[in-house]
């Protein structure tokens, strides 16, 4: 089958591989019919996170059809539409138990093997799912291929943040980042009812799309963010940061406009090893850090009824799809942003 895999720093390339094979009687193969690029993915992409064998396929956001399962799985069929966190889960384990599936003790992130122990990734005709019956959800009928891939990851991931914030009707949040997970986020906030939300980016693009969704866009290359936000609350400053990157600027950017007392939720990948604050700047503000994996297995179940009320609207995020054999373009279109790329889907 065709897969788009890991060679080396920016370098993928779509490569034949074999289709993968019931190993356990617990698992599924998926014929996999929507896949997206993640903003995680780029840490991979370039170098951020290493150890990553050369040939794993890539990828870890797929909706698809079951077309065959093991002896042991008993929740799905050959021929049901499914989706699926991104990392799998035993259903078991006290952290599932408890909705808390990112922290399964058996967990997996798909597309990361390393000194060939792991899971392949999604960008693949076909994938092996461990665990079928508690990491699969089955996938609506009256649901797009494109909305379950959200909710794989990024939806979820968006609303987690939004939930972390303990948002009230009249506070100021800002959301850090206005990719797909703040975008995502911005929109939770709305659905909770929150009064004012501003989006923080470099991107104009992204920021008047966040606009579009309702945020207050603040441009941090051109304006002073933490003068803006101490101007939009009375010198206060704002009761909760959603941190949707993963850098330390942007982490310390989220300390620096909190209110003392207010929320920090950061559900960025965090792509570097300290905090730029100290615990006794903690200490001295008040403040409370939440931070993160999301469970999406729990939150695409929660997500579900709010999408198909129409409570949320999760497609306008996609900007791009290409076929599969087109993968190694698609990574570098999303990489370089081109084209005002916010979130690329790929297909069979």
């Amino acid at each position: 089958m065709k897969a788009i895999t890991f060679q080396g720093i920016k370098c993928v390339q779509l490569s034949e591989v074999p289709e993968p094979e019931i190993i356990s009687k617990k698992d599924a193969i998926v014929k996999i019919e929507r896949a997206a690029i993640c903003g995680s993915d780029m840490h991979v992409y370039h170098g951020r996170e290493t150890g990553i064998d050369p040939g794993t396929i890539m990828g870890h956001e797929f909706t698809g059809t079951v077309v065959d399962t093991g002896v042991e799985v008993s929740k799905f069929k050959v021929g049901d539409r499914v989706l699926s966190p991104f990392t799998v889960n035993c259903g078991e384990c006290h952290f599932c138990e408890i909705g808390l599936t990112a922290r399964c003790v058996k967990s997996q992130l798909y597309g990361w093997k390393e000194s060939g122990v792991g899971l392949e990734g999604v960008h693949a005709e076909y994938l092996r799912v461990p665990m079928a019956d508690a990491t699969l959800v089955h996938l609506p009928d009256d649901f797009s291929w494109e909305q379950g891939n959200l909710l794989a990851d990024i939806a979820s991931t968006g609303y987690f943040g939004a939930e972390l914030a303990e948002l009230k009707s009249k506070d100021t949040c800002v959301v850090i980042g206005c990719g797909p997970v703040g975008i995502m986020a911005i929109k939770a906030a709305k659905y909770f009812g929150c009064k004012e939300i501003v989006a923080v980016d470099g991107i104009d693009f992204r920021l008047e799309f966040a606009e579009q969704n309702g945020a207050i866009p603040v441009n941090y290359l051109r304006q002073n963010i933490v003068e803006k936000i101490l101007e939009r609350t009375n010198r206060i400053g704002a009761d909760s940061v959603i941190e949707a990157v993963g850098s330390k600027s942007s982490m310390k950017t989220a300390f620096d406009i909190l209110r003392p007392g207010g929320i920090l939720a950061s559900v960025g990948v965090q792509a570097f090893d300290q905090l730029p604050f100290s615990p006794s700047d903690m200490y001295d503000k008040n403040i409370i850090l939440k931070a993160g994996r999301c469970s999406s297995r729990f939150y695409a179940e929660k997500l579900i009824p709010l999408v198909q009320n129409g409570e949320i609207q999760l497609t306008d995020v996609i900007s791009h799809t290409f076929d599969l054999k087109d993968g190694v373009e698609a990574y570098r279109f999303f990489d370089e942003e081109k084209d005002k790329c916010l979130k690329v889907l790929l297909r069979p």
